[in-house]
């Protein structure tokens, strides 16, 4: 059987036969305040740093007078809300959250925990894998949001520091036109890419077989594979909704 085919049937068996209503939603906020506390620290620090270096990059290159100074404000937040927030803010995650799925739950499966909740007629995938998903679609657009605000804050900070803009045009050219459907279809992607790495990073810690040294491949592996399938997504998500 193929690797998706192993994939789909786990999904399937997350979903059925799920844990009693209160043990999931139990599970679902441990996993929740797990992967969001530990995240909002980086989160912050790398959306507030890409926001500023982009609006002194874009500032840079805005010599031609005829441009407006606004236009910096309005490019900062098209980049930040469209690509930069969804997009750079999962890679990250992938690389921090999908393997921290992937090493506890490869963890488990090497000594033998999830046979022994399998052995006591627990459906494993849904107590272990469905929560951790289901934290993921939650916890990702909140994250998401906080970096846009960050990314755009940073960009007006760096304004105020280097000197290169008053900070009413930058305030004036994030006001300019905008679009609330950017902020849906950046929530869009969000909700699309945590499900892309929970439940890849869950199957191959799931799924694994061996020692302790697979864990640490099984961990390289899903992050590997959740940045890839975030790009693809990224792609397919902008042909199809813009």
């Amino acid at each position: 059987m193929t690797a998706f085919g192993r994939f789909v049937l786990l999904m399937q068996a997350m979903v059925t036969r799920p844990e009693r209503r209160q043990v999931l939603w139990q599970r679902t906020l441990e996993e929740a305040v797990e992967i969001g506390t530990d995240s909002v620290f980086i989160v912050g620090l790398v959306s507030t740093f890409i926001g500023a270096v982009t609006c002194v990059q874009i500032a840079y290159n805005m010599i031609n007078p005829l441009i407006p100074m606004s236009t910096v404000g309005f490019m900062v937040r098209e980049m930040t809300i469209l690509e930069l927030a969804p997009t750079i803010i999962s890679v990250v995650l992938a690389g921090k959250v999908g393997s921290a799925i992937a090493g506890s739950l490869g963890t488990m499966r090497i000594t033998e925990q999830i046979s022994a909740i399998d052995a006591m007629g627990i459906n494993s995938a849904s107590y272990l894998v469905l929560p951790r998903v289901l934290a993921a679609l939650f916890v990702f657009p909140l994250l998401v949001i906080l970096a846009m605000n960050l990314s755009i804050l940073g960009g007006y900070v760096a304004t105020q520091l280097s000197g290169t803009m008053p900070g009413a045009d930058y305030i004036e050219g994030i006001r300019y036109a905008f679009k609330p459907y950017t902020v849906l279809f950046a929530i869009i992607k969000s909700i699309v890419f945590a499900f892309l790495v929970s439940a890849i990073s869950a199957y191959k810690g799931y799924t694994l077989r061996g020692g302790a040294l697979e864990v640490g491949k099984a961990s390289t592996a899903a992050v590997t594979n959740s940045i890839i399938s975030i790009l693809l997504a990224d792609y397919v998500l902008a042909s199809v909704l813009l």
